[in-house]
C-alpha cells in the first residue's frame, strides 16, 4: 500500500512534481486520499493517508544507468530528498513512498528497485506472501536470485519478470510474472486477493499495469495533456509532450487526470502513451 509516480517527457526538475504541487507527492507521505486497503487481516478498510515507511527515487541522466536514492525514513523528514529534488533534472524519473503495514522497515525494502538500466516501482499485496514466497523463489533463474537484498513481495515479483524475459518482452514478462503468481495463490489454497498496480522502465519507455484478482485494483491515473501540464506546472510545463503516470492525483483538478481501467497495461514510448487490455 504505497504511492508513487513516473515522468517521462521533457527534462524538468523532480521537485515540480514531487514537491511543488498543491498534493505532491510529498503531500501525500503524510494525507494521501485514495491509499485504500481492503481485506487485510488485522486493518479496518478504508483509505490510510500515511506513507511514511520508505521512499525513494530513480532517473535517468545522460548515463546508461539511473541514479537511485533510497532511504528507511519517511520522506516528510529527509532534507537531502528535497535538496536533491530541487537540483536533479531529468527526463525519465520515478518515485516512490512506502506505506509497510505488515512489513520490514529497512533500506533494501525501500522503491524503486533496479536491474542494470531497469527500474521498478509497485504498490498492492501479495495476501499471505509468506506462504508462497519460497516457491515464487524458487522460480526465479539463479543467477538473478544473489541480486535480491530485500524481503519484500515486490522485489520478487521484479525478480521473477526479468526471469521471464522482461529484457525482451515487458508486456509478456509481466503477465507470465502475474500468472505464475496467481497460479501459485490458488494452488496454496489462498483466498485473498493478489492486487498489483506497478510502473517500470528501461529508460526509454515506461510500462505500468493496473490489474488485481477481484477487480479492486489500487489507484492509477495518467496527466497527458499539455493544458493540464500548464495548469499542473505552470511556467515549468514542457513545450513537448511529456506524461505522468501515478497513484493519484497532484491537485484537485480533477479535468486533467484520467484514471485507468481495471487490467490495463500502459506503454508511454516517443511521447504517445497507449493503454491495452491486460490478461495474465
Amino acid at each position: 500500500m504505497c504511492r508513487w509516480l513516473a515522468y517521462s517527457g521533457p527534462p524538468i526538475y523532480l521537485e515540480e512534481l514531487i514537491v511543488k504541487p498543491s498534493r505532491s507527492l510529498l503531500v501525500q507521505s503524510r494525507f494521501a486520499r485514495e491509499n485504500y486497503v481492503w481485506d487485510i487481516e488485522g486493518l479496518p478498510d478504508g483509505a490510510f493517508p500515511t506513507n511514511g515507511d520508505g521512499f525513494g527515487i530513480g532517473w535517468y541522466s545522460d548515463r546508461s544507468l539511473p541514479g537511485v536514492y533510497r532511504d528507511l525514513r519517511p520522506a516528510w523528514s529527509d532534507e537531502n530528498l528535497l535538496n536533491l529534488a530541487g537540483h536533479l533534472r531529468s527526463h525519465l524519473f520515478m518515485a516512490h513512498l512506502r506505506a509497510a503495514y505488515h512489513g520490514i522497515v529497512q533500506r533494501t525494502n525501500s522503491h524503486p528497485f533496479a536491474y542494470r538500466n531497469w527500474l521498478f516501482q509497485h504498490n498492492g499485496e501479495i495476501t499471505d506472501f509468506e506462504l508462497i514466497k519460497r516457491e515464487l523463489c524458487l522460480r526465479i533463474r539463479p543467477d538473478l536470485f544473489p541480486l535480491i537484498r530485500g524481503t519484500t513481495d515486490s522485489e520478487v515479483a521484479f525478480y521473477l519478470a526479468v526471469s521471464r524475459g522482461l529484457e525482451d518482452d515487458p508486456k509478456g514478462a509481466i503477465e507470465a510474472m502475474i500468472g505464475e503468481i496467481e497460479e501459485v495463490r490458488v494452488a496454496a489454497g489462498i483466498a485473498g486477493p493478489l492486487r498489483f498496480t506497478c510502473a517500470l522502465t528501461d529508460g526509454e519507455r515506461i510500462y505500468a499495469l493496473r490489474y488485481s484478482s477481484d477487480q479492486r485494483s489500487k489507484s492509477l491515473y495518467v496527466n497527458r495533456g499539455r493544458s493540464g501540464m500548464r495548469e499542473l506546472l505552470g511556467g515549468a510545463a514542457p513545450d513537448r509532450p511529456a506524461h505522468i503516470v501515478l497513484s493519484e492525483p497532484l491537485d484537485d483538478c480533477s479535468d486533467h487526470w484520467e484514471p485507468i481501467p481495471e487490467s490495463s497495461f500502459i506503454t508511454v514510448c516517443d511521447g504517445e502513451l497507449t493503454i491495452e487490455n491486460f490478461q495474465p
